[in-house]
């Protein structure tokens, strides 16, 4: 017989009706009711059996975690908590779960502790709900670009360019690390390693994405970026997904609109599609809030912060114009921020972007024009020769979620830059041909997927959001 989902069983379609069904055992209670899950709903099916027709074997093999398939007719429920039921006339068990062993107990585990079984930590209710949120992200932001004629480029993994120009990359190499060929000055000889030449994991896809713009007009790519920084914060990955756009002819303020535009698109998808999930996961998150200090608390629940971002424009301001407000606020003059704000010229850290969004504005906020010495070299310099057409968006609980710019399209401009930043030519010498060939007004973003999902699921963890996170001094799994 045909398996059905525990997710379409419990719609009630196929009532008293002879059905299959495989999953995972979450609980068996008094050796009579089995909570199954096949991970396509939050909710488990009950299924009721008579242990005194089970054989003892049997009976035994079903615990917490076991793999079974249940046949049986699902009726109306008689008893609380759930509309319909299966009463169980066959069992076969596909895999066992010694319950001496094995770690996911129905009870409560802490997050620290599910990092450490991240193979089998998906089988939580928390990890569940948001894995399925972020893959319904992942189809809508496919969905949204598909819809608005982009068209999906795969960006190289392995590159020899750094589009950041931080210099925190991780080298892609097949020298003997022992005893790798040396130049006559001594130093290692890359003309001998596979590509002839050194190489790293891409930190973006967005130079080459420029190309293809160049041609197709509106191009995106959405895949693995990575960053050899060594940060332990909650808010950084060595291996993370990103999407990119980029778009022929569109200037700054055109970028901000489809940036705006694309993250309401998408949150507006998983609020209509994974509203079960949501739901579980702003319980979850108020549960935790109630052992915070007052202070530290949500002010809006999730499914309310997810709408209110989904609703209200984004507001707008200028870097310099953000300066002036962090200079003169109360955290600053107070002494409170942990990098003070002195003068314009200043990097805004995590703590000035939230401080815009969750105390002055109240609100997302989009940030322009920044100074060019603390932004990327192919960012379009503005008429002031102080400034670039970049922007950044800053979520409530989150900072920065997604960073961009106009691109300079200028090839004696971006020459001069480059020169001034030591960058070599010949290692942009096709980027440079963009600006020889036909070059044009262009704008792109970068949003980094993780951040994305910990915002709709209201984790406060990256690592969290990611199946397997990669993160200093941890590659299991």
């Amino acid at each position: 017989m045909k398996s059905t989902s525990v997710k379409e069983l419990l719609s009630g379609k196929h009532l008293l009706q002879e059905v299959t069904v495989n999953g995972w055992v979450k609980t068996f209670r008094s050796k009579r009711f089995i909570a199954l899950n096949d991970g396509s709903t939050l909710n488990n099916l009950q299924c009721v059996v008579d242990f005194e027709e089970l054989d003892e074997n049997l009976l035994k093999q079903i615990a917490t975690g076991a793999a079974l398939k249940i046949t049986g007719t699902l009726v109306e429920s008689q008893g609380r908590g759930q509309s319909v039921e299966i009463q169980t006339k066959d069992i076969y068990v596909h895999g066992t779960a010694d319950p001496e062993t094995y770690p996911i107990q129905p009870k409560k585990h802490s997050l620290e502790f599910l990092r450490e079984k991240a193979h089998l930590r998906i089988r939580t209710n928390t990890f569940a709900a948001v894995m399925r949120v972020r893959s319904a992200l992942s189809f809508a932001i496919h969905q949204y670009f598909r819809q608005n004629d982009f068209n999906y480029f795969h960006a190289p993994i392995i590159t020899g360019s750094d589009a950041e120009g931080a210099g925190e990359m991780f080298r892609v190499t097949t020298l003997d690390q022992k005893n790798p060929p040396l130049t006559e000055e001594g130093d290692v000889n890359h003309k001998e390693d596979f590509f002839g030449k050194e190489t790293n994991l891409t930190v973006s896809g967005q130079l080459e994405a420029e190309a293809y713009a160049m041609a197709l007009g509106k191009v995106y790519t959405f895949g693995p970026t990575f960053r050899a920084e060594n940060s332990n914060t909650s808010r950084h990955l060595a291996e993370f997904w990103m999407i990119e756009p980029e778009v022929a002819f569109n200037d700054l303020d055109a970028n901000m609109d489809l940036a705006e535009d694309f993250i309401k698109d998408v949150i507006n998808y998983v609020l209509t599609n994974c509203s079960e999930d949501l739901e579980f996961l702003e319980k979850r998150l108020l549960d935790e809030e109630k052992s915070k200090p007052q202070a530290e608390r949500s002010e809006m629940p999730l499914i309310e912060k997810l709408k209110f971002v989904a609703e209200n424009n984004f507001k707008r301001v200028s870097y310099t114009e953000a300066i002036d407000i962090l200079r003169n606020s109360k955290p600053n003059k107070k002494k409170k921020f942990k990098y003070p704000i002195d003068a314009w010229g200043a990097d805004l850290q995590s703590e000035h972007e939230r401080y815009l969004v969750e105390k002055h504005f109240k609100c997302p906020v989009i940030l322009f024009d920044y100074p060019a010495d603390i932004k990327a070299f192919y960012m379009r310099l503005n008429e002031d020769g102080k400034t670039v057409r970049a922007m950044d968006i800053l979520f409530p609980g989150i900072g920065e979620i997604v960073g961009g710019s106009q691109r300079e399209e200028r090839l004696d401009v971006l020459l001069e830059k480059i020169a001034a930043l030591g960058i070599d030519e010949k290692e942009l010498w096709w980027y440079l041909d963009l600006r020889k060939f036909g070059s044009a007004v262009h704008s792109g973003f970068g949003l980094g997927f993780e951040r994305l999902v910990l915002f709709a699921t209201g984790m406060g963890n990256i690592r969290d959001v990611i199946p397997f996170p990669r993160t200093p001094q941890n590659a299991e799994f």
